[in-house]
């Protein structure tokens, strides 16, 4: 029995220290741990004031992945009558200028530099590549949203950091952003869906 205690009095004595070395933080490594904690939770929390932006579709109910996905893969085909399907899907379709528009193919066709609709195409692929804001339009702010492309659309500009500044110039070129600065607003394309699924808008902000 001595003999059993003195073993196990021997090894406590050669663990004890080894698991010291092992578990110890030093005061440096402590202070690091904190600021990058500290430095990720600023990252995930939107400046006072400001709407959370969210990226990605992991946030996104089911119908608006989908209309989403409908027109991403319109615009993919390169071929704006493809986009017909996502126009006429709902029974009304989406606000694309200031006044009615019988034919949004054939409007959108018009005013697209390349005269066959493919820069619409691509306005529409960048901006529901960017970060998004989601707004209550109603009382049931768990049902009736708006999902809103892009994100700059619903903040202010001069709140905007740099890094925020360099997504709104995959949008917009620099002179464009330097017009948008010295009005306060956001005036390029802005793209909306409806909780359920429904296309409510695509069109220059104003």
């Amino acid at each position: 029995m001595i003999q059993a205690v003195r073993i196990g009095l021997s090894l406590l004595l050669v663990l004890t220290p080894l698991v010291h070395r092992l578990g110890a933080v030093s005061p440096a490594q402590a202070r690091e741990g904190k600021q990058k904690s500290e430095s990720t939770s600023a990252r995930q929390r939107p400046p006072p004031g400001l709407t959370p932006v969210h990226y990605g579709i992991d946030d996104l109910p089911q119908p608006v992945r989908e209309m989403r996905e409908l027109i991403l893969s319109a615009a993919q085909s390169g071929e704006i009558e493809e986009l017909r399907t996502a126009v006429e899907v709902n029974e009304l379709k989406p606000e694309i200028a200031g006044t009615p528009v019988a034919d949004p193919i054939a409007y959108w066709k018009r005013i697209s530099g390349d005269g066959e609709g493919r820069e619409i195409l691509a306005a529409l692929a960048e901006v529901l590549d960017s970060g998004y804001v989601i707004l209550p339009i109603g009382p049931d702010l768990e049902n009736n949203k708006v999902y809103v492309w892009p994100y700059f659309a619903e903040v202010p500009l001069d709140r905007l950091s740099p890094g925020q500044q360099v997504e709104l110039l995959r949008l917009i070129t620099p002179a464009a952003l330097r017009e948008m600065q010295r009005t306060g607003r956001y005036s390029s394309w802005r793209l909306a869906i409806g909780a359920d699924g429904t296309w409510h808008s695509f069109r220059k902000a104003e």
